[in-house]
């Protein structure tokens, strides 16, 4: 054999390796990040990423946790993150300031807050809070569901005193140094109430006068939409398939999300997995188009937004023709 066909024929499989991986699909890169650490309300996102279902679209996705849950949008509108968890309550007031972010998915398709008191506390109506003290941890968008609430039960925040708890919701109500909170989750704090020994009683706002609306939703940059657009359509195909696996397979899902970090399994987090199963949305890409210009009109009524924005400005259906 001449020196020259052995050297081709040494040279042939890395040749070969090189043509096989130009004709291998690229992965888009696609950045994430959620409104505050992993938890369960994140399980679709972690399900999805541990079963390979974005790999298997063509998306290495990028998972991130902020150090502060405001940060998540904004990042999304300065085009640094593709996609961000966020509150649909929180999209309308951004949306009406100039932020250039639209909806594009759902994660937890109901309401989590609630107004929560101890099941002790013989405060069996919402009337009943005249005279008490209502810990909150964020003014703005509580506040505004809270007084629709009192107001719903013949009441105003005039009639009840606004204790700032500074994120401590469970601890002030366990020692009582508020007779109620807002702006829970039903899906974690009574079970963290429950593992201290009180029990709580829960009033769901969507019950009490409040228009419901999505709780976590996706979002991403309006004017960079279009170019994004297939990739953000694969990430909720994604997550559409993680959550019917989920649903289906409870337990071994569990599993599957305590594996992506130990630190996850706690009984606090077992606990609130059990109440969030039901509260994913099986249509992540979905859009109930009513729901978001009834929340609309809401924030319009009580002034908390400016002007009301067209359906198209704050929400998408990436599926629709």
């Amino acid at each position: 054999m001449s020196l020259a066909l052995l050297a081709l024929t040494l040279a042939m499989p890395a040749l070969a390796q090189e043509a096989d991986d130009d004709l291998a699909p690229q992965m888009i890169p696609l950045s994430v990040m959620l409104d505050w650490y992993v938890n369960p309300v994140h399980a679709p996102i972690i399900i999805a990423k541990q079963r390979g279902l974005f790999e298997k679209r063509g998306l290495d996705v990028d998972i991130q946790a902020p150090a502060d849950p405001s940060v998540p949008p904004k990042l999304v509108a300065a085009g640094r993150i593709d996609l961000a968890v966020s509150y649909q309550p929180q999209l309308h007031l951004q949306v009406d300031q100039g932020l250039p972010i639209v909806r594009v998915g759902t994660l937890i398709a109901t309401p989590l807050n609630a107004l929560l008191v101890r099941a002790d506390s013989g405060i069996e109506d919402i009337s009943q809070l005249k005279g008490k003290k209502i810990g909150y941890s964020v003014g703005g968008v509580e506040e505004v569901l809270l007084s629709a609430m009192l107001e719903h039960n013949g009441l105003s925040l005039d009639d009840v005193e606004m204790v700032n708890v500074n994120f401590s919701l469970t601890p002030a109500l366990i020692s009582e140094k508020v007779d109620g909170v807002t702006g829970a989750f039903r899906n974690f704090e009574p079970a963290q109430m429950k593992q201290e020994g009180v029990e709580g009683k829960a009033f769901y706002i969507e019950e009490q006068g409040v228009p419901s609306y999505d709780e976590l939703i996706f979002v991403a940059n309006r004017e960079t939409l279009d170019e994004h657009r297939d990739a953000d359509r694969r990430f909720m195909d994604a997550i559409g398939e993680a959550t019917s696996w989920i649903i289906n397979h409870p337990d071994d899902a569990w599993q599957s999300f305590i594996a992506y970090d130990p630190s996850l399994d706690t009984p606090l987090n077992a606990a609130a997995w059990k109440a969030t199963l039901p509260r994913f949305a099986l249509r992540p890409a979905a859009l109930d188009s009513k729901r978001y210009r009834e929340f609309e009109a809401f924030l319009l009524e009580r002034g908390q937004i400016k002007a009301q924005s067209t359906i198209s400005r704050l929400a998408v259906d990436l599926n629709a023709p």
